[in-house]
């Protein structure tokens, strides 16, 4: 593991926190009632977890075995995904944002935001648009989003289709064991790969996939971010890689850039202890959580 800073991570508000007056909710665009989430632990501070584009809630695992010793997890299936109902109609990035937001508000108003790939595409726009909910932010093998580059917002656009075409198991078994490195135990590619099959369907990952076409997280959102952020990759992300995932520290105000050594794509997945040291680092600073615990 790697590390580089840009700046230091206090537990104490920004300045920009400490004068900010909070924005009138937004009605959320979905019925919380429909979401589904895994939680583990009872005290502590919230971390609400946001899995990627081909996951759900099982993708936190490790982290809700692990971190809930010391905060109270929370991992959705995005609306659309998994055990959680399909939204009424079409679904922005910004809905899901605002989702995210209203859950924060129901588990008590504040949260320290995780989210894995297009998870941390949400994040941030969340923390954008929410900063009075954000305390921190993780991001971890993510990008400004797919509208970054023509090419990309095609790419992900045509995922859809692919998934219409051949079904949720054959798109899973292509597309799972690109997730993680070569490396990878052949009992994690089959997890990543038969959650992926048993979380995605139509017209869930469509609207996703579109969130992440449509967005280019470098135009206003990045500069808005007031969380302190740490930023971690897989060394071996082929998916987004280290590249996307620096780019968005030149932006950030405070932010860590830390690499993760011998993971792909699912660096909390692939090697779990290291990526859960640091996620536990930073909300050690972050939320003040003592040594001790």
């Amino acid at each position: 593991m790697t590390t580089s800073a840009r700046s230091d991570l206090t537990p104490s508000p920004s300045p920009a926190e400490a004068s900010a007056v909070a924005s009138p909710p937004v009605p959320a665009p979905y019925d919380l009632a429909g979401l589904h989430v895994e939680e583990a632990g009872d005290s502590g501070p919230l971390l609400l977890c946001l899995h990627g584009i081909g996951s759900s809630s099982t993708a936190f695992a490790p982290q809700l075995a692990t971190l809930s010793r010391y905060v109270r997890v929370v991992a959705w299936d995005a609306p659309g995904y998994g055990e959680s109902a399909d939204p009424a109609g079409p679904f922005t990035l910004d809905d899901f944002a605002d989702t995210a937001a209203a859950l924060i508000r129901q588990r008590g108003g504040r949260a320290h935001v995780l989210g894995v790939s297009w998870g941390g595409v949400i994040a941030l726009r969340l923390a954008a648009r929410h900063p009075e909910l954000v305390s921190s932010l993780v991001i971890a093998d993510s990008s400004a989003g797919s509208g970054t580059d023509p090419a990309k917002a095609e790419a992900m656009r045509a995922r859809a289709d692919e998934l219409a075409e051949v079904g949720a198991r054959e798109f899973a078994e292509r597309r799972g064991p690109r997730l993680v490195s070569d490396a990878a135990p052949d009992a994690l590619v089959a997890r990543v790969t038969d959650t992926m099959a048993r979380s995605v369907r139509l017209p869930g990952y469509r609207r996703a996939a579109e969130s992440m076409a449509a967005t280019d997280l470098r135009i206003a959102d990045l500069a808005a971010v007031t969380a302190p952020t740490l930023v971690l990759c897989g060394d071996r992300d082929e998916v987004t890689g280290i590249e996307a995932s620096q780019m968005l520290t030149a932006d950030l105000h405070s932010s860590v850039f830390v690499i993760v050594k011998d993971a792909g794509h699912l660096a909390n997945q692939e090697q779990p202890e290291a990526f859960d040291a640091w996620v536990l680092a930073h909300l050690r600073i972050s939320a003040g959580i003592a040594e001790g615990l």
